[in-house]
């Protein structure tokens, strides 16, 4: 049986081998590694323009939007924070793009952290662009802090992860408005949103965490067996 292909988006951006110094595709590599030990065959996506989204959603199997630098505001309207980092905003264009793409193709989705934000404002949601301003603390952003994560246990997410989720996630941006047919599978203990899924879609699943960094594979095997 062929391994589905599974498309990840990268960073496009500076980087240094030997003595060179050029504009490269990166892309961590616990993302392939963890499709491919799910039965899937990964490919790496470079975030180029829009014109090659048709030939990899007609090609792909399922598309994996990865983590990165948070969301320019202007991409769902929003008043920039000058404390968020500067936005990509040639890969903030390409991946809402794909991310639109994909899911009118009903093609299977896995969206981490930053992509998790990717697919709300593909569905027109918004983001709070600095959550400590928000909630008046920074532990969400805190690089060592355990994060107690609530999951509701009849979605997809819930059945490949369980109802209870321990992890460390820092992030300093989050979904303010969930985007049309997104629905709330997962909270923080301060209620903040760590997981969404798209309602009426094959597999459509978005979570704040990175579980390519850890040893459970379920979700990237639920994930794989939705895009055989």
């Amino acid at each position: 049986m062929s391994r589905p292909l599974i498309g990840i988006t990268a960073y496009l951006e500076a980087a240094r081998w030997g003595d060179w110094v050029r504009e490269a595709v990166l892309s961590p590599p616990s993302y392939a590694k963890a499709i491919e030990r799910a039965g899937g065959a990964p490919v790496v996506l470079p975030p180029l323009g829009p014109r090659s989204i048709g030939d990899y959603v007609g090609g792909l199997s399922g598309v994996l939007l990865a983590g990165g630098v948070d969301l320019g505001a202007g991409t769902y309207g929003g008043e920039p924070d000058e404390r968020a980092p500067e936005p990509q905003t040639h890969r903030d264009r390409f991946e809402l793009a794909l991310a639109g793409a994909a899911i009118r193709a009903d093609l299977p989705i896995l969206a981490i952290a930053r992509g998790m934000h990717v697919l709300n404002v593909a569905q027109g949601g918004t983001l709070i662009p600095w959550l400590p301003e928000v909630l008046g603390h920074d532990r969400h952003g805190q690089p060592g802090g355990v994060h107690d994560l609530r999951v509701s246990v009849s979605s997809r997410l819930g059945k490949a992860v369980g109802e209870h989720v321990r992890t460390v996630a820092p992030h300093r941006q989050s979904v303010r408005r969930l985007g049309g047919g997104l629905l709330a599978v997962a909270w923080a203990e301060d209620q903040i949103v760590e997981g969404v899924e798209l309602q009426g879609h094959r597999f459509a699943v978005g979570l704040q965490w990175h579980p390519e960094r850890g040893g459970d594979n379920r979700l990237f095997a639920a994930f794989v067996e939705a895009a055989r």
